[in-house]
C-alpha cells in the first residue's frame, strides 16, 4: 500500500487513539518516513529510546534528579550517594514551551518499549488523555512490515 494512504491512516489512528504501538522492519527507514508525515501535518516529534529512563511519570512530566557517573568521586559531607545531584527539566512540558504555536502537538516516539512493563505501558496509554497535545508512539519490537495498533490493545494481549 502506498505510503501516503497509510501515512494518513496512522495520522488519524493516532490522533483518534492518542498511543499506537508500532512495529517495524528491523533494517530500518520506516520511522522516518512516518515520522516526517507527522511534521508534514503539524505535529512535532522527540525521539527517544526508553532505556535508562527509569521512572517515565518523573522523567517525562517531573522535575527530576539525575546523578552522573561519579567515577569513583566521593562528595564531601554526603555519606550515602556518591556525586552531586543535577535536576533537569521534564522533557513533555519544556519541549511544550518552546514549540512553535502552529505546531499540533508533540509525538513521544519512544524506541525499544519491549522492555517496559505493563504497567509503564498503562502510563503511556493514559499520558494523552491527561495531556491532549501529547500523542504516544511506542515501537514495540519487529516485523516484517510496518504495522500498528492502539496502544491499549498492545497492553491487553
Amino acid at each position: 500500500m502506498a505510503l501516503i494512504i497509510t501515512g494518513k491512516r496512522f495520522i488519524k489512528d493516532l490522533e483518534s487513539t492518542g498511543a499506537l504501538a508500532v512495529r517495524a522492519p528491523l533494517e530500518g527507514g520506516f520511522e522516518g518516513r512516518y515520522q516526517r508525515r507527522l511534521r508534514a501535518a503539524g505535529y512535532e516529534c522527540v525521539n527517544l529510546t526508553v532505556k535508562g529512563l527509569g521512572d517515565l511519570s518523573a522523567y517525562l512530566t517531573d522535575i527530576h534528579g539525575v546523578r552522573p557517573a561519579h567515577l569513583g568521586k566521593k562528595t564531601i559531607g554526603q555519606s550515602a550517594a556518591v556525586g552531586y545531584r543535577y535536576y533537569i527539566p521534564p522533557i513533555i512540558s519544556y519541549r511544550m514551551a518552546g514549540m512553535s504555536p502552529k505546531a499540533k502537538g508533540m509525538v513521544l516516539w519512544l524506541i525499544e518499549g519491549n522492555i517496559l512493563s505493563q504497567q509503564e505501558i498503562a502510563y503511556l496509554t493514559e499520558l494523552p488523555k491527561t495531556m491532549p497535545n501529547v500523542k504516544v508512539v511506542l515501537e514495540m519490537g519487529g516485523d516484517r512490515i510496518f504495522s500498528w495498533q492502539p496502544l491499549a490493545q498492545e497492553l491487553a494481549a
